[in-house]
């Protein structure tokens, strides 16, 4: 007796997808033959033969299209990229789709940001990193570097430690954007790296060139006591060393820092740092951030939250007599650890700040340090907080921190560590890397790919809709009426079907260079444009099928029985052809997301920063990028062939398994 048990919807998916992908054999191998009434399905090539059957016609084309596992794989990839672009946004970092980055530019594709070396893990004197690159201190006075060592297409690469600096002890070593250094035991200065703005080493063109400080003699010659150092710092092209004594030593790049010749033979300084534009100290006073200008109030309103929106006030007021006991700097801003081991800031913050838990703020603060946009304290609990900067989830530090004795926090530039009293790496939390690496504005690649394929794919489908609408229409009434209304229809569809789209946004584009439009408007108008310059292969496809089916039987019996013109029309023959439209608009969607990426690519459309997959490609069109940076374009144009290359596999299976002439085992 047959087994008429109605398989459940779990049996039948994984019934499907082994028949799919591994095929026949190993369906019947692991679920055996599914009965049907008192017979049994067999199967022809992979496909249920079901010529003794009675099946439906959308069933017919269902297991004819599932038959075609690259038309199956094609489904997969399609149905996994409208996820990616539409539900991935929603897991994204705030503003993901607009943040650049000035010292993540050309990164490679890596997840090296914190491989902090197994040799340093267990014996760490101090890790410091401004850019894409950290570099580590043992206290055996070596030197460690990971994250991404090469300096963009100049051929410098800092992980190439030269062998002096191997051999030696050091004890400073400091990390800015393009290079390193090094002093020793014995006073010895070491750099290496990009010295193109005389970061290390005096050469005759730096000497030439006014805008650049050189490296002090007393530096270069080792003439400093390493005993009497108390600091030494890095950022964008320039370098300091600050003596215990208050004696500033500093050189590099004066466009990179306005400020930077005040600071030069300063001898009243008590600490230093580098903003993105300033250089800032603190001096013997404590009672001010330093920037070398008397009359500027930059920097003279503090304020005791990271919160944008709290109101600053004058220092001398907030400061009421406490004194300034150390400062840290950001990108953007200056966090300053007063005497009473209270936290307190001054500068600009940005939207996605995170301000200092509430519970930091009853506990005393011995030490804080900062990243590009965020800072890492430790209190005297031995309790660890992140904050101000969030963008890559800085704040997140691991729960059980607090019980692993940390007796020192370093910051990299989006990244923190944290190191117990034996100095052994205890915790380390932040940016690992890059997935698809960052473009030449310091973006991250990976998440304008999803941001760009949301708006390359809702283009598509928009001017799709718009091409539908008019075409569909247009071609039911041409089709059915036929006579004038054919004729003046078909001449129009002429016109506009030799109107060539790309020269004509082109000289649009030039057209609108000047005016006041907004980049959504530009969007609008671009998904509007496509759409009503593309509707003519609807009108045409939708004219030839209705021409064929307004003679059927059916329609006859509509018409004697009075039924209106129009309904007849689209009520009972539009539907009947809808089939051969449904493949027409699968290949019409690839097309237009082909047609917006050829215009963003050249220049109209979606214009940077708002991405597409069209505009990431122009930027990445030219030959540095082709050879040096190969990631910039490799990732999305691949995402881009392979989306579209999967909807025309789509479109085409379609078509052949909706063709009643076509073979079943095809």
């Amino acid at each position: 007796m047959a087994n008429n048990k109605k398989e459940g919807i779990f049996s039948k998916l994984a019934r499907w997808s082994t028949r799919t992908f591994l095929g026949q054999k190993y369906e019947q191998k692991w679920f055996g033959n599914k009965e049907l009434g008192s017979g049994e399905i067999t199967y022809k090539n992979g496909v249920p033969d079901d010529s003794e059957l009675i099946v439906s016609p959308a069933k017919q084309v269902f297991q004819r299209f599932i038959a075609r596992k690259f038309a199956v794989f094609a489904v997969l990839v399609v149905v996994f990229m409208f996820i990616l672009v539409f539900v991935g946004p929603y897991f994204m970092p705030k503003y993901y789709d607009a943040f650049t980055e000035s010292t993540q530019k050309d990164l490679p594709p890596t997840m090296s940001f914190m491989a902090v070396p197994k040799e340093l893990k267990n014996d760490i004197n101090m890790i410091d990193c401004y850019g894409a690159f950290s570099v580590g201190l043992s206290n055996a006075g070596k030197v460690y570097i990971w994250g991404v060592t090469k300096i963009g297409a100049t051929g410098f690469d800092v992980k190439h430690i030269p062998e002096e600096v191997k051999n030696a002890n050091i004890k400073f070593v400091a990390a800015g954007q393009d290079h390193c250094v090094a002093i020793d035991e014995n006073g010895k200065f070491y750099g290496w790296g990009s010295n193109r703005f005389g970061q290390y080493a005096v050469t005759d063109e730096i000497l030439k060139n006014d805008t650049l400080i050189p490296v002090p003699d007393e530096v270069l010659n080792g003439e400093l006591d390493v005993n009497h150092i108390k600091q030494v710092s890095a950022g964008f092209q320039a370098t300091a060393i600050l003596m215990d004594d208050g004696t500033l030593y500093i050189w590099g790049n004066t466009q990179a820092y306005a400020n930077l010749e005040k600071f030069v033979g300063k001898t009243n300084i008590e600490e230093v740092d580098f903003t993105l534009n300033y250089v800032v100290a603190l001096d013997k006073k404590r009672d001010a951030v330093y920037t070398g200008y008397k009359k500027s109030d930059l920097y003279k309103y503090i304020r005791s939250s990271a919160d944008p929106s709290e109101r600053a006030v004058p220092a001398s007021d907030y400061l009421g007599g406490r004194k300034i006991e150390h400062i840290t700097a950001t990108l953007n801003n200056i966090c300053l650890l007063l005497d009473d081991g209270s936290l307190a800031f001054v500068g600009d913050f940005g939207r996605d700040n995170v301000d200092v838990p509430a519970a930091a703020k009853n506990e005393k603060f011995v030490s804080v340090v900062g990243g590009s946009y965020h800072y890492t304290g430790l209190t005297e609990e031995g309790n660890v907080y992140t904050f101000a900067g969030n963008h890559y989830n800085q704040d997140r530090v691991p729960k059980n921190l607090s019980s692993k004795n940390v007796t020192k926090v370093f910051a990299g530039a989006y990244q923190s560590y944290a190191v117990n009293d034996n100095d052994d790496l205890v915790g380390k939390w932040g940016l690992k890397g890059y997935l698809f690496g960052t473009d030449g504005s310091g973006a991250n690649i990976a998440e304008r790919v999803i941001a760009g394929g949301k708006v390359t794919m809702t283009v598509g489908a928009v001017a799709v809709i718009i091409e539908i609408i008019i075409g569909v229409s247009l071609g039911v009434l041409s089709g059915y009426f036929g006579g004038w209304v054919d004729m003046l229809i078909m001449r129009v569809c002429e016109v506009v079907a030799s109107v060539p789209l790309i020269p004509f946004m082109l000289i649009l584009s030039s057209l609108l260079a000047q005016s006041a439009m907004t980049t959504n408007q530009k969007l609008y108008m671009l998904m509007f444009i496509m759409g009503v310059l593309g509707w003519t292969g609807f009108a045409r496809i939708t004219r030839a099928q209705i021409l064929l089916a307004r003679e059927s039987e059916y329609v006859t019996a509509a018409q004697s029985m009075g039924v209106k013109e129009t309904r007849i029309a689209f009520k009972h023959i539009l539907p009947n052809v809808f089939s051969v439209i449904l493949v027409n608009i699968t290949l019409a969607f690839a097309g237009s997301m082909g047609t917006e990426t050829t215009l963003s690519y050249l220049g109209f459309g979606v214009i940077y920063p708002q991405p597409s997959w069209g505009n990431m490609l122009s930027r990445a069109s030219n030959a540095t990028a082709a050879i040096n940076f190969w990631w910039q374009w490799l990732f999305t144009s691949a995402i881009l062939i392979l989306t579209v290359v999967c909807i025309n596999t789509i479109g085409d299976t379609l078509r052949d398994v909706m063709d009643p002439k076509s073979s079943n085992d095809k």
